[in-house]
């Protein structure tokens, strides 16, 4: 059938008149009598392809009749303009070649979201999921994109970990040769360790959470891009996090209209983010929400609907800072002029999209650091097992700088820029707490 072209590649007046062959599945179909109307999708796209009985082969003619949706095939055909068609062009077939018949679709119109996500190795063929999956890679690619333009080295921690967190409770535990040990839930501690190297890096893997939790934020198994900066502030911090969401929603917004419109997104929304982002204090936002009704109190924790308050007349991201320190990891600095905080800040998706990112100044200073692992024990009744820490908190003893780093959660930060209702669609194969297959 000579070179195979992809289905953007021929929706172009240039191309009209013009024999080219395609490959891809069909998408839909429908017939009347010597005539069969097919839809093919590629990665790229659809179009319409109209088989006259007349213009191809007997053999042809009845492949192409018995071929059902999702069947894999090679056309060659005559582009030509038609308003009607899906894209406003054509493919008229003079050869049909059926790689592979498809079984029954077993995914009609209407389906339950559980069977969905039974099916999930099937629906991600789908236009919408396809849309998403796209989107997906771009801001990646975009997140990526931003950290190499602005000096970061890309680093490559384990996943695996005998450092378990502050108690191991949101851990997953795994037997690793008769050790214990745990998936990770950040990869802070080893960015840490290459920060005296590199000064600036960022990890981009994912990260396991075993948190009991039901809501369209919380996935088990995620992915987190993890900058950590040598001689940051919180301020700086901050200053570094809107810009590189930023970055990512504009660069989004301007290069993938196709995109938008296929998730029914708008445009501008997504080039209204732009430094700065408001900022209010952990304290202002206890009055707020005490304001709207919610009973609130110093050390009090936010949740989803308490998000969804706070950002509810939001047009962009906003920070809330130095929480209440009992709320954030022993690991954050306490702010000079308010030990009662931290020196940390969560970027608030809008219109209730919930925590995008969390960031602080990290504790640099041995003595400050081993007072508050000492003070978590007492607070939290929980007990460090030191010797899993011994090599990170050895970072503090030999030449030891300020710094700061943050955490972005990929998935949020991809339903927030496409309005999604839930996080399981913003990864091919979700885990949630009820969910681990396929």
């Amino acid at each position: 059938m000579g070179r195979f072209m992809q289905i953007s590649e021929i929706i172009s007046k240039r191309y009209v008149g013009k024999e080219v062959s395609i490959r891809g599945w069909i998408h839909r179909k429908r017939s009347s009598g010597g005539m069969q109307f097919v839809i093919i999708r590629d990665s790229t796209g659809i179009i319409q392809v109209a088989i006259k009985k007349q213009n191809v082969s007997q053999k042809a003619w009845e492949n192409s009749d018995k071929a059902l949706i999702e069947s894999s095939v090679a056309i060659k055909g005559v582009v030509k303009k038609d308003e009607r068609a899906p894209n406003g062009y054509e493919l008229l077939a003079n050869d049909i070649g059926i790689i592979s018949f498809s079984e029954s679709f077993p995914i009609t119109e209407y389906q339950s979201a559980e069977l969905l996500l039974d099916k999930r190795h099937l629906w991600l063929r789908s236009q919408r999921m396809t849309a998403i999956m796209k989107a997906r890679a771009y801001i990646f690619r975009y997140t990526r994109q931003f950290l190499d333009k602005n000096d970061f080295y890309e680093i490559t921690p384990p996943l695996i970990t005998k450092a378990g967190g502050e108690t191991g409770a949101n851990l997953f535990e795994t037997n690793y040769f008769g050790q214990k040990a745990y998936l990770t839930e950040s990869s802070q501690l080893y960015a840490e360790a290459m920060v005296p190297a590199l000064e600036r890096v960022y990890s981009f893997v994912p990260a396991f959470r075993a948190e009991r939790s039901r809501t369209t934020k919380h996935l088990a198994e995620l992915w987190m891009v993890e900058p950590e900066m040598a001689y940051f502030d919180q301020k700086m911090n901050m200053e570094l996090q809107e810009k590189l969401v930023s970055y990512v929603a504009n660069n989004f917004a301007k290069n993938h209209e196709d995109l938008l419109e296929t998730m029914k997104v708008n445009k501008e929304s997504l080039l209204k983010v732009k430094p700065p982002f408001k900022r209010i204090s952990y304290e202002k936002a206890l009055e707020i929400l005490n304001e709207k009704g919610v009973k609130k109190k110093w050390g009090d924790d936010f949740g989803v609907e308490d998000e969804k308050l706070l950002t509810e007349d939001e047009e962009k991201p906003i920070f809330v800072h130095s929480f209440a320190k009992e709320l954030k990891a022993f690991y954050a600095s306490l702010n000079p002029k308010d030990p009662r905080t931290a020196a940390s800040a969560d970027m608030l998706g809008p219109k209730g999209h919930g925590e995008l990112l969390g960031g602080t100044e990290r504790e640099w200073r041995l003595k400050e650091l081993l007072e508050r692992m000492r003070e978590t024990e007492k607070t939290k009744g929980i007990k460090f097992n030191m010797e899993n820490y011994a090599w990170w908190i050895d970072l503090r003893r030999y030449g030891s700088i300020p710094h700061a780093g943050f955490g972005m959660g990929m998935e949020r930060v991809i339903k927030w820029i496409l309005n999604l209702d839930h996080i399981r669609d913003a990864i091919p194969f979700p885990r949630t707490i009820n969910r681990v297959y396929p």
